[in-house]
């Protein structure tokens, strides 16, 4: 029997995240292992008038890039994928990996090969998704591999997938629109300020946010959602923080990572477990030693740890920082090849505090 909450799932990435009217050409990214969610999208996108294109992977495609190819390839700027990010007016992208740790033991120096040669798709995807001429949406298909990592029954995981993004409700969509409305009022108590202070147990940290715009994330990028973001002054931010959750990148878990920063820069930077990998993306170019988000997670019905950024940076009661490339939108200036989002808890005698004014304390608002 067919799961009636892909057609819905499907439903609240095309009518309500991506907003698809007719004309539209839409880069539909996944693996072959999200064919019932890509046969929904498919389907409805015509249904809207749009032009779907499939761009479809193995679920062990890396793998085989990684293994097999010569530097020359690695360098290689995928074409198709170039063009959609370029000029389409939408894409899909749906995380849907068979084996999330399949990248563990990869040279991190071909890595971060690999990622300087999508680095123009990042930059496209940031500069077009500021003014919405590009509609990107990220979101994710419930896989035996990501249930795994979060130590969940498949079925068990489908459900907490569906439930975050509310694909089981009769109307989704109310329920985002509720989430913009009660975030925006958040927004307007801190934006336009300056000084932000965080104190706890793994943080000491002050940033400026002095004529920086805060972000409404309410499912319009990502589906689930639940957190406000905005590009933090460069050189503004100093101290210390240790990330209280895994920090995983491009498949790559790195624990215990501790930053130092100094007028923006990262200065010191360590990890228990994979600290060569951190190393190596921070070396990646300039802009990946400098901050492009800080970021508030919302979503109190992300209950658990899932070891998947896109539910995990969402955790009501943490914040989390990028490393590398900012949104344009925000007004962050800070361009990188990578963009690596840090979790940091702090429901434990921890507070925000903005121009003196304390916002924020054990991991709840204050007003």
């Amino acid at each position: 029997m067919a799961d009636t909450r892909i057609e819905k799932f499907a439903h609240i990435l095309v009518d309500y995240s991506a907003q698809i009217k007719p004309g539209d050409r839409v880069a539909i990214e996944a693996t072959t292992a999200a064919e019932p969610l890509v046969r929904a999208l498919y389907g409805l996108i015509l249904e809207r008038g749009g032009h779907p294109h499939l761009m479809l992977e193995l679920p062990d495609q890396d793998e085989i890039l990684f293994a097999r190819a010569k530097d020359s390839e690695l360098d290689f700027i995928p074409t198709f994928r170039k063009l959609a990010y370029d000029q389409f007016e939408s894409r899909l992208r749906i995380h849907s990996a068979t084996n999330p740790r399949a990248l563990t033991h990869v040279d991190p120096v071909r890595q971060k090969r690999r990622q300087k040669a999508l680095s123009p798709i990042l930059e496209a995807q940031m500069r077009r998704g500021a003014d919405r001429s590009f509609k990107w949406v990220t979101a994710l298909y419930p896989t035996e591999g990501y249930a795994v990592e979060a130590e969940m029954s498949l079925q068990s995981f489908e459900d907490f997938v569906y439930r975050a993004c509310h694909a089981d409700e009769a109307d989704p969509v109310a329920y985002w629109k509720k989430i913009e409305t009660k975030q925006r009022k958040i927004i307007d108590r801190i934006e336009g300020h300056n000084q932000v202070v965080l104190n706890g147990p793994n943080v000491d940290l002050t940033l400026s946010i002095k004529g920086r715009k805060f972000m409404n994330g309410a499912g319009q990028n990502n589906m689930p959602d639940g957190e406000i973001f905005t590009g933090p002054v460069e050189d503004s931010v100093n101290g210390w923080v240790r990330f209280s959750y895994p920090a995983i990148y491009n498949g790559v878990m790195v624990e215990g990572v501790e930053l130092t920063f100094s007028n923006g820069k990262v200065t010191k930077a360590k990890a228990e477990k994979n600290q060569s990998f951190l190393m190596e993306m921070i070396e990646s170019d300039p802009g990946a030693r400098y901050l492009g988000e800080f970021a508030i997670g919302t979503n109190f019905e992300i209950d658990r740890f899932s070891h998947n950024i896109l539910f995990d940076e969402k955790l009501g009661g943490s914040f989390h920082m990028a490393l590398g490339a900012g949104y344009p939108e925000t007004g962050s200036k800070n361009k990188s090849m990578i963009h690596w989002d840090m979790i940091c808890g702090m429901k434990d005698e921890s507070e925000i505090v903005v121009d003196g004014d304390v916002v924020y304390k054990n991991g709840k608002f204050t007003f």
